[in-house]
């Protein structure tokens, strides 16, 4: 039978990951897929550079359009990332009846609700599995594995330059600088690393798996995101002492009136098994009411790990092909006629558990007066702690836990007691999942 021919957009890390996995696994690739399955051409930035690493036989370019039109390709795989010529490119190869394979969230996290429309239209398939958790077939079990199940929750560690930075300074009690120098020493972390400290990459990733899992369009401008750079060894030490540790989660939930969409830094309990993750690992629970909690763990970025979900989207490409369109599984697992128009809730109408950390001068009646402004609020208070101050000193970090309570309550909380007289600078906030149900 005749091979399927494939073409690359980028052979950097990733690409030459695809090249290198395909070549070694070939025969098993093969008995897998049907027929061989086989790259062609591949468009890269610098020819010299890429001819010294690039497989025997490979054709190389530097205009990537002459990849997306040429006449004997049947999959186009994306993977020079981006929002602009990206996408320019994925559209321009579905136009061409071409079927693409891509590893790039934010093109599908800003601009997918326009690829997914444009592909079913052609009747060609967009696959993405590398995009979110790098070799963790976390799309494939939301699309397929769990499509018996009303999808509640999804929570994830999806961005493992934050979890290795926060491993660290767990770990060894370093500052937030110190180990995100250290990160991007050893290439975990770019010399610009704000979309992985401030949340940015995990929305991205957060945004593709709610689509799939409540069936809703992209609505990436609608995620709340708040980064790790603030984080402090106190707010770490205090929450381990209270038995929790804190990751960078992205979160989504169906609730009554709409789904919440945000990524922030969480306090987890320890006992969870998502708390014990650590390093550059990805991890992802998702609750379905059939199955109820499962997790899926494993390196969420590298070569061969994000190469893994690349070329298991070029065999389940070319299972297909002769399938009819409307007989495959959907894009974003529900058929695209019946997606959803869910309201995406802002931060304030989130209801979840908090962490607070106030600096209070030792004094009688504090603590009445914030329990007071608490309970006025209807927010009620799960656990407590409050330190000793250090010698010489007249002011104590207060540690409180609540039950669970609205956004919007906390933060006016929050303000009414900074607003006290015995109420030393600005109170720290964090939000607490238990994961349990």
């Amino acid at each position: 039978m005749k091979p399927i021919n494939v073409g690359l957009l980028g052979l950097g890390t990733v690409g030459g990951g695809v090249a290198k996995v395909l070549a070694r696994n070939a025969e098993e690739i093969s008995r897998r897929a049907g027929r061989a399955i086989e790259v062609k051409i591949a468009a890269v930035r610098d020819l010299d550079k890429a001819r010294a690493t690039a497989p025997a036989g490979l054709a190389l370019t530097t205009d990537p359009y002459a990849v997306v039109d040429h006449p004997d390709i049947d999959i186009v795989v994306e993977l020079i990332g981006g929002t602009s010529i990206a996408r320019d490119l994925v559209l321009r190869a579905i136009a061409n009846g071409k079927h693409v394979v891509t590893a790039n969230k934010a093109l599908l996290a800003i601009h997918g609700n326009e690829v997914f429309a444009d592909a079913q239209k052609q009747g060609v398939m967009v696959a993405f599995e590398a995009a979110v958790a790098g070799g963790i077939p976390i799309i494939k079990a939301l699309r397929e594995g769990l499509s018996a199940n009303r999808i509640e929750w999804i929570a994830g560690i999806i961005n493992g330059t934050s979890n290795y930075i926060l491993s660290e300074m767990r770990d060894r009690g370093a500052e937030f600088g110190t180990v995100l120098a250290e990160a991007q020493k050893l290439g975990y972390a770019e010399a610009d690393p704000t979309f992985d400290i401030e949340g940015v990459d995990a929305a991205h990733k957060l945004t593709i798996l709610a689509a799939l899992a409540f069936g809703i369009p992209m609505q990436f401008d609608k995620a709340y995101l708040e980064g790790i750079s603030k984080l402090t060894q106190e707010d770490i030490g205090y929450a381990e002492q209270l038995g929790y540790r804190i990751k960078l989660l992205g979160i989504t939930k169906r609730k009554a009136d709409g789904i919440e969409l945000r990524v922030h830094p969480t306090l987890v309990p320890e006992r969870q098994i998502i708390a014990n993750v650590n390093g550059v690992m990805n991890a992802v629970m998702i609750k379905g009411d059939a199955v109820g909690q499962t997790l899926y763990s494993g390196r969420g970025a590298g070569a061969e790990p994000t190469a893994s979900a690349v070329v298991a989207d070029l065999v389940d490409v070319t299972r297909l092909l002769t399938a009819d369109p409307e007989h495959r599984v959907p894009h974003l697992a529900f058929q695209p006629d019946r997606l959803a128009d869910l309201k995406i809730l802002p931060i304030e109408e989130v209801e979840t558990s908090y962490y607070l950390r106030l600096r209070a001068h030792d004094r009688p009646g504090v603590m009445a007066d914030i329990t007071r402004i608490l309970a006025d609020l209807s927010i009620s208070i799960d656990a407590m702690m409050q330190k000793e101050p250090a010698e010489g000193e007249q002011i104590v970090d207060i540690i409180i836990l609540t039950h669970q309570a609205v956004e919007r309550s906390v933060d006016t909380a929050i303000m009414l007691i900074e607003s006290l007289p015995t109420i030393a600078g600005k109170i720290t906030k964090l939000r607490l999942e238990n994961l349990n149900k």
